[in-house]
């Protein structure tokens, strides 16, 4: 690991800050949530892999890293034309790599999302397994459960295993821990929505649902936006390989990715509070302290725990930039219902819904709070006792 940090050198001023509260070992990512705060203007679209010593998997003549360019050059089609106000950047528009280091030109992909100003980034890569029954499709973000605690997990043996941050190091496991734990307040959260989106709409298509991962990628570690991984379907498998290579399949996979695109831009819109006519807030006097909760007690503004908190769970329906009252307009049925989480970062006031004991308690109200918004999920606070 001794390369670890000076390859991925644009993370290092995030260590700064925090290296004398906590030893030199935690970063903090707050500035990432300036990307959620401005709306999403730009989305950066990167085609895994690519060049001759990146072809990522291989399998019935075809390379992996030309089916993902075919498919990011389409979903970017579909954004252009669709979704005018957005600029669209590629990594790469053919096949090329970036570095003879992996780790170099995953950085590099991270760059040019970061000197474009990216608001969103979006990996495409198709997966690979041992067992060539395996199949169907599913969304990595930036995280880690006790599945990913193992170096060599088998969905990613073949194609992905090098590009996984080495969580055996313990001092790089104590800071990609501390991280992950650090996006939950500042873009995390946006990523998840994304990932979700995606997945809702590869189901529409009949894919095989493997659902939203968490993984301590490289890529998405080195991007400071909300950013995810999509994998198309597995080459290893003889009826996900014949559909990701045809036209028809391609041109289904970007539109499927597209309408989550669109529906993500909607929803950071929504949650910014924001009037699309007018880039006015939806009620210019909306500048009042917040409001006390509807709740019993106000959690915790810290993701910090002590011996005086307990964890609670809670159902995020909105964030935004600006302090508006639980009676606005916008929270819909939930106006006087809902109280404000206040945390680091641009987008610093989460509007929640519920107080609950565990993760469990709050799943059984999800559904029904997704029937108005879509983008709704379960986060966990720390609430003093």
């Amino acid at each position: 690991m001794a390369n670890f940090m000076t390859n991925f050198r644009p993370l290092r001023r995030y260590f700064v800050m925090l290296t004398a509260l906590i030893l030199a070992l935690f970063p903090c990512n707050g500035f990432g949530a300036e990307n959620v705060a401005q709306g999403v203007k730009v989305i950066v679209i990167d085609a895994g892999h690519g060049g001759s010593r990146y072809p990522g998997a291989g399998y019935g003549g075809y390379a992996e890293k030309d089916i993902n360019l075919q498919v990011a050059l389409k979903l970017g089609a579909l954004i252009e034309k669709n979704l005018p106000s957005v600029k669209v950047v590629y990594t790469r528009t053919v096949d090329k790599m970036f570095s003879s280091v992996l780790s170099e030109d995953l950085q590099a992909r991270a760059d040019i999302a970061h000197s474009n100003k990216g608001d969103l980034f979006i990996s495409i890569h198709a997966n690979a397994h041992r067992n060539s029954e395996v199949r169907g499709v599913e969304t990595l973000i930036m995280g880690e459960t006790s599945m990913e605690q193992r170096a060599n997990q088998n969905t990613l043996y073949i194609n992905n295993k090098e590009e996984l941050l080495d969580m055996s190091d313990q001092k790089t496991a104590t800071i990609v821990r501390a991280y992950i734990q650090n996006l939950q307040f500042t873009y995390g959260e946006y990523s998840e929505m994304m990932a979700r989106l995606i997945q809702e709409e590869y189901v529409k298509l009949g894919f095989p649902n493997r659902g939203v991962r968490r993984q301590p990628l490289k890529v998405l570690y080195a991007t400071d936006m909300p950013s995810v991984l999509t994998e198309i379907g597995f080459m290893s498998n003889a009826t996900d390989l014949k559909y990701i290579t045809s036209e028809k399949g391609q041109k289904e996979i970007a539109n499927a990715i597209f309408r989550a695109v669109k529906q993500y831009v909607e929803n950071v819109r929504r949650s910014l509070l924001v009037d699309s006519t007018t880039g006015a807030t939806t009620n210019d006097e909306v500048e009042a302290q917040p409001e006390k909760s509807a709740e019993p007690a106000k959690p915790a503004k810290s993701a910090t725990k002590s011996a005086a908190t307990e964890k609670r769970f809670a159902i995020q329906l909105l964030a935004s930039a600006k302090n508006i009252p639980t009676s606005h307009p916008e929270l819909k049925s939930y106006r006087g219902k809902a109280w404000i989480l206040e945390s680091n970062g641009a987008m610093k006031y989460k509007y929640c819904y519920g107080d609950f004991a565990d993760k469990a308690a709050a799943q059984k109200h999800l559904l029904e709070v997704r029937k108005e918004f879509p983008q709704a999920f379960i986060i966990s606070f720390d609430k003093k006792r």
